[in-house]
């Protein structure tokens, strides 16, 4: 069969080896074209609001937009596929990150986790964290309306904003208050030994390196520094409400589409004992057919099959490289647009089938 697992293993080293070359010159014009649209966008919407609240509402949807462009550019820095040189991928990846409100670094850490278990639904459950079956009949019915809840569109923007903006600050204001203390008591204790060695003896839960730790502290340093320079600027009420909102849709409208990427009508959903990673990239991962504007705002990443197979090929390589091999993503799973909330209701792992259900295919299977 064409687009089998075998055939597909058999030109995969071929295809990686023709697309995996990043640009630099590609990666600077599409940093570019995002940041400044989305500094004059911000001018718009504070000269907008002045106005008229309703007035910046069309600024603020443009912005909307910009932010999930410059999320997907920051994914790309974290892989190292956005431009050849590293140091580059390191610098714009960091001011990505605090235009996005996430500590780039840590975050790529936890994605490349992602990439190196997607489909392994034993090591990795997206950020839903998704049910088994078995977990999803323990609960309550409350729980269980509660999660279903979750795990819904028109939740989606309080889940961005506690992933965007929420969570990165309290994890290193938490960490960082945890880690003084620890440090602190143990220099009482123990005065002899050095304020480095005591430091050196915390094991945080926040973070796995001190590298990680730097990073959360540099991004969290720059971004407060800038939300004080913007209230400065316009006043803290109109910064937090143009801020807050914009980018928690644009975190909301990030996890759905991550989401549909891998939960989808019987996705892959494998155990760890018969796990294979193609088959999770061909099988577990679907393709967001999109409109054209709408795959430039989301740099490309609705070609998820091909990313998940190498999450080295840059942004701007996907399309040419699907065109090319498309003979190969046969068993890929189409999603268009208008079929993105059927695949949110796809929120339970049948551990049986090995595969992803919606909570409407598990009741009848209790039938």
């Amino acid at each position: 069969m064409v687009g089998s697992a075998d055939c597909l293993k058999r030109q995969k080293c071929a295809m990686i080896g023709r697309y995996t070359r990043s640009d630099d010159i590609k990666g600077l014009t599409q940093v570019f074209t995002t940041l400044v649209p989305f500094l004059l966008l911000w001018w718009a919407a504070i000269r907008c609001a002045g106005v008229a609240w309703w007035l910046a509402v069309f600024p603020m949807l443009l912005l909307i937009l910009f932010l999930v462009r410059a999320f997907g550019l920051m994914h790309e820095c974290g892989h190292g596929s956005l431009f050849r040189s590293r140091r580059l991928n390191r610098m714009v990846g960091f001011l990505l990150g605090v235009v996005s409100g996430m500590p780039q670094y840590v975050w790529s850490q936890h994605h490349n986790y992602h990439h190196a278990h997607n489909g392994n639904w034993d090591r990795y459950r997206g950020p839903y964290a998704t049910l088994s079956v078995d977990e999803y009949a323990a609960l309550t019915r409350a729980q269980q309306r509660m999660y279903r809840h979750k795990c819904s569109v028109v939740a989606a923007p309080l889940a961005g904003f506690i992933y965007l903006i929420f969570t990165p600050r309290f994890t290193w204001l938490k960490g960082s208050i945890d880690f003084t203390i620890h440090t602190l008591r143990r220099k009482l204790a123990q005065p002899g030994v050095s304020l480095w060695a005591h430091a050196e003896s915390y094991r945080a839960r926040y973070w796995k390196s001190a590298r990680e730790y730097r990073h959360m502290l540099w991004n969290n340093l720059a971004l407060l520094s800038l939300w004080a320079l913007m209230c400065w600027v316009c006043g803290a009420g109109l910064f937090f409400s143009i801020y807050l909102l914009s980018l928690s849709v644009a975190g909301g409208a990030g996890i759905v589409l991550f989401t549909v990427q891998h939960n989808f009508e019987h996705s892959y959903a494998s155990d760890n004992a018969s796990w294979d990673h193609d088959t999770g990239a061909i099988q577990g991962t679907s393709y967001l057919v999109l409109p054209r504007w709408l795959n430039w705002f989301t740099v490309n990443i609705g070609y998820h099959h091909i990313h998940h197979l190498s999450a080295n090929i840059p942004n701007y390589c996907l399309v040419e490289c699907h065109d090319e091999y498309q003979h190969l993503f046969s068993r890929v799973t189409r999603v268009k647009l208008c079929e993105v909330l059927g695949a949110l209701k796809c929120i339970l792992w049948d551990t049986r089938a090995q595969r992803i259900i919606s909570v409407a295919e598990y009741q009848q299977q209790r039938i």
